[in-house]
């Protein structure tokens, strides 16, 4: 990975080395691979609306348009491990010491809040989300919440560190979101923000534009965008975060593979996370928005996917995205 530096500009990677003699593996040796690396995690969760056989949230029914069902928050569990692998084995990559209270905005599972609370047993960690799907059994320092990140906030001390990652497709207000993180950072103390760029591509060209996988990726975002929620705001995170106020902005992007395609270990092992949580994702991320503002059938929709399931797990198509990785100090 490229070292962290502060000034203008996100620092990059280079381009990703092919497996070369993983080209010939057909669908199920590139599935078992997958499987190698990846473990599934069963999640408690309440009853909520049930649409096209999944179940999304209640509390401000709509506001996110994934499901919240056991199927996705094995997903959301998988993509944490890829998050982490990619991170260099940390929860994030700001220089917090000693923090005291610890806010994770859009908390999902729980998992990076639980986590990091046994990683600082002296801080306050709050994770909070619109739906109720954390574990009951957490460390001593952690609680959650059920809210809406959009509305006004009303904590009574603030934060030394708050924390956002995966808030794709989710937020309608960035903007506002970023001057909520800044009013409720004390001085001195961190945000992060771990966003995405979801507009697929390859280093090799093996990723064609206009594929169908491509299509799938329009209009994902060209639904999300009726909506109303911003699907890469990884692309805008900097640029807010010095409008909100923060200094010594720092900012990295990392490439993610989808699938086990590198040569090196470490992004075969992100890729391989990040394809089995694609797969168990495709139907969640497809049937609310493209039922709801394409107008599609559940049955057309799963034609389709059909198509981007082989895509994804064809080893001679060396699919990526970017991971934006953006951190911020509010000024003393």
């Amino acid at each position: 990975m490229a070292a962290v530096t502060g000034g203008p500009g996100p620092i990059t990677e280079r381009p990703i080395e092919v497996d070369q003699d993983n080209q010939d593996h057909d669908d199920s040796a590139y599935d078992s691979e997958t499987a190698s690396y990846t473990t599934s995690v069963a999640s408690s969760a309440l009853d909520y609306t049930i649409e096209n056989g999944r179940r999304y949230h209640a509390y401000r029914e709509g506001s996110y348009v994934f499901p919240n069902d056991e199927q996705e928050q094995e997903r959301l569990d998988l993509i944490h491990r890829m998050f982490i692998i990619t991170l260099g084995e940390k929860h994030f990559l700001a220089p917090i010491k000693d923090p005291k209270r610890i806010l994770d905005i859009g908390t999902g599972t729980g998992i990076w809040a639980v986590e990091v609370a046994e990683d600082f047993p002296n801080a306050t960690v709050i994770g909070n989300d619109l739906s109720a799907i954390q574990p009951k059994w957490v460390p001593p320092n952690l609680s959650f919440e059920i809210d809406d990140c959009e509305s006004e906030w009303n904590y009574s001390t603030k934060f030394d560190f708050i924390h956002t990652r995966h808030m794709d497709f989710s937020i309608a207000n960035w903007e506002k979101l970023m001057l909520q993180c800044f009013e409720y950072t004390k001085p001195g103390g961190w945000c992060e923000w771990q966003e995405g760029n979801n507009r697929l591509y390859s280093d090799d060209e093996s990723f064609k534009k206009g594929c169908p996988l491509d299509r799938w990726c329009d209009d994902l975002f060209e639904s999300s965008g009726k909506m109303n929620r911003e699907p890469n705001p990884g692309l805008y995170t900097e640029d807010l975060a010095r409008k909100a106020g923060f200094i010594n902005i720092h900012h990295q992007i990392f490439k993610i593979p989808v699938g086990p395609w590198a040569k090196d270990r470490k992004f075969k092992e992100m890729g391989a996370f990040n394809l089995a949580g694609l797969l168990e994702g495709l139907e969640g991320f497809s049937m609310a928005l493209f039922t709801r503002i394409l107008g599609r059938t559940p049955e057309e929709i799963q034609v389709n996917l059909m198509d981007i399931r082989k895509m994804l797990k064809d080893p001679k198509i060396h699919t990526l995205y970017d991971f934006h990785v953006v951190y911020g100090q509010k000024p003393e």
